[in-house]
């Protein structure tokens, strides 16, 4: 009983110091883990996104690149990190629900390990090609693969990224045999296409806007329903060869399981306040997202939907990493 009585203060003091932390929060920079390559579409709006939020938060954040084995590394430092609010993670959607598919042995679960803060945008996707090629269309990539089954290759950021699984449904679709040479990273992939090192691949267009618009590299598609007004004269795939063809990607933020609620809470609001800034949102929308914005339990819901989607196309599709 004396050990009780001596227990009861302390735990409460302890939770009101808890309680002051989280009033208080944030009192020092914030620590963006981001398991891609710098320049990546994810790094190239979490940069954009978090200077916002530092601005109306008075605090500093500061992206940290960990790429390597399509985000497993990065992943898990965000997974293993003090869930204080001081860590957080800006995730594609591969990371989240395409790599746990390809993975029998997982040292971190998205659905336990994880607290959803906020979808912050689409990112909408292109098929590029290097300028030595003639291609001007899906089309012409498809006619050309029929004519060489195989011998046409196409960069991605790696095996299960969402470059690869992007070109697997299109050559799927077409019935055509394209030749996969997956990459560390989207960066490096988009680079060596404008490089002429390898001749295609499909690419968020928050990577490769800036080279297209530098006339770098070819866009010759854009797998949108409907033409994009930042690039009005690119056709979409689904003009150009494969009706139907549609196909975008993710990005999230998410915190360390057991971050507290009220900070999960601030975050969340503090990403609506970030993208709902109309320079923000131009920023963006420029650089081919469609800004979004969600609450946690809707990412949460988006996570679980996506996971068993991919799942049952992997299946389909054959596509492992073991």
């Amino acid at each position: 009983m004396r050990l009780l009585h001596l227990l009861v203060p302390a735990l409460a003091l302890l939770a009101g110091t808890s309680a002051i932390a989280q009033t208080n929060y944030p009192d020092r920079p914030i620590k963006m883990i981001v398991p891609l390559a710098a320049a990546s579409a994810v790094d190239v709006a979490a940069r954009i996104v978090t200077q916002k939020m530092a601005d109306n938060m008075g605090q500093q954040f500061v992206i940290l690149n960990q790429p390597g084995a399509s985000g497993l590394i990065g992943a898990e430092a965000v997974a293993r990190a003090e869930p204080d609010g001081y860590t957080i993670g800006g995730f594609n959607d591969s990371i989240m629900t395409m790599v746990p598919n390809m993975q029998s042995k997982m040292r971190w679960d998205i659905l336990k390990d994880f607290e959803p803060v906020s979808l912050v945008a689409t990112v909408e996707w292109g098929l590029i090609a290097n300028n030595q090629t003639s291609y001007k269309s899906a089309a012409d990539l498809i006619a050309a693969a029929k004519a060489a089954p195989g011998k046409i290759d196409y960069g991605s950021g790696g095996p299960g990224s969402p470059q690869h699984l992007a070109m697997a449904m299109f050559a799927s679709a077409a019935g055509i045999s394209l030749t996969h040479v997956p990459y560390k990273g989207a960066t490096q992939a988009a680079t060596d296409v404008a490089a002429g090192q390898i001749p295609v691949g499909f690419q968020g267009l928050g990577t490769v806007a800036a080279l297209v618009r530098g006339n770098s590299l070819k866009l010759i598609g854009v797998t949108t329903p409907n033409r994009l007004p930042q690039f009005p004269d690119v056709p979409t795939v689904s003009e150009s060869g494969l009706p139907g063809f549609v196909f975008n990607s993710w990005f999230a933020i998410l915190a360390p399981a057991g971050t507290p609620k009220e900070i999960i809470a601030r975050l969340n609001a503090e990403v609506l306040k970030a993208v709902g800034d109309p320079e923000v949102r131009d920023k963006l929308e420029n650089l081919g997202f469609t800004v979004r914005g969600s609450s946690p339990e809707e990412l949460g819901a988006l996570t679980r939907e996506q996971l068993a989607k991919y799942a049952r196309v992997m299946k389909e599709m054959g596509i492992s990493n073991e």
